[in-house]
């Protein structure tokens, strides 16, 4: 099978409530800590640009993901990974992690790109990505972000702990610490 995967656009907002509830009927099956988003976060997030999602070769909708900058823009969250259901396991995950990450990257050259979950199959990915695990004080300190995760089931836990550790692992990408080799004659 087939999928686009690109950023989303105006025309995408049109699956926004369909990506919210996929988003938290996936968090009640796994019982995972996905924050729940509203269809209006989801479609101003599609408008800024700063949103991924995949559609089927039929124009389905088969997976989203959106970025969020924090701290003055120095940090910047891949989010809200996401795979219709009746897409799973045809490797769209990582195509859709794929260009959050080249679309945070491109948008945020020099910011740290950060993740948390509770998914073992977005840590792989974000290892192979170059990501590390981090304590939460390595993530950004902006209270704003950390408001974001009052959406998730596990949201006591996080408070409970003042912010400081959750079910969630931080995973990191660091632009620093990764070398871009240049071979000769380029």
């Amino acid at each position: 099978m087939e999928f686009q995967v690109m950023v989303a656009q105006e025309c995408h907002t049109v699956y926004a409530e369909e990506i919210c509830q996929e988003i938290y009927i996936s968090s009640l099956e796994r019982k995972t800590g996905i924050a729940n988003r509203s269809p209006e976060y989801i479609i101003n997030k599609m408008r800024a640009g700063k949103a991924v999602i995949a559609l089927s070769e039929t124009g389905e909708f088969a997976g989203f993901s959106y970025i969020e900058s924090w701290g003055g823009k120095s940090f910047v969250a891949n989010s809200g990974l996401i795979v219709a259901h009746k897409f799973r396991g045809l490797g769209l995950a990582k195509m859709i992690k794929e260009q959050t990450f080249i679309l945070s990257r491109k948008l945020f050259p020099d910011a740290k790109i950060f993740s948390i979950t509770t998914g073992a199959a977005v840590m792989k990915m974000n290892y192979e990505f170059g990501f590390r695990p981090v304590p939460f004080s390595e993530l950004t300190d902006d209270p704003e972000f950390w408001k974001g995760c009052e959406g998730c089931r596990h949201f006591s836990i996080l408070k409970d702990r003042d912010y400081k550790m959750c079910l969630c692992t931080g995973l990191l990408y660091d632009p620093k610490e990764h070398l871009v080799i240049h071979h000769p004659g380029e």
